[in-house]
């Protein structure tokens, strides 16, 4: 298994108005989220954002797994159903401005079920 690099979060979190009480609770929800993300859990997945009360959409930004969003990097574990799941989840309008049609494009996953996906929703 790949080890996980976290990039912050924090200023996400606290753009969402969802607080913690420490950091280490805005890192472990990071770090949970790209171990599901690699394992391509989506029911995990799912479980942790109801319990922490938080959207994909509102953290999306925020987050980076390895130096990659969080759809860059299901894309390059090879996690199908997860990158689906969070594009389906994201505003079209956040979706263009990820640039991670085009990531996928000039990295060899433009023809991924995840960025066809992208692709089909928001209109590119």
């Amino acid at each position: 298994m790949k080890a996980i690099v976290l990039g912050t979060m924090m200023a996400a979190v606290a753009a969402t108005g969802v607080t913690f009480s420490k950091s280490a609770e805005a890192n472990e929800l990071a770090l949970s989220l790209c171990t599901y993300v690699q394992g391509d859990d989506t029911m995990r997945m799912r479980k942790k954002l109801r319990d922490a009360r938080v959207r994909v959409r509102d953290i999306y930004s925020g987050i980076q797994c390895n130096g990659q969003s969080l759809l860059q990097f299901a894309m390059s574990n090879g996690s199908q159903d997860i990158g689906e799941f969070i594009v389906g989840r994201l505003s079209v309008d956040e979706l263009k401005a990820s640039g991670d049609y085009e990531w996928a494009q000039s990295n060899g996953h433009g023809s991924s079920a995840i960025a066809v996906a992208i692709k089909d929703r928001a209109g590119l």
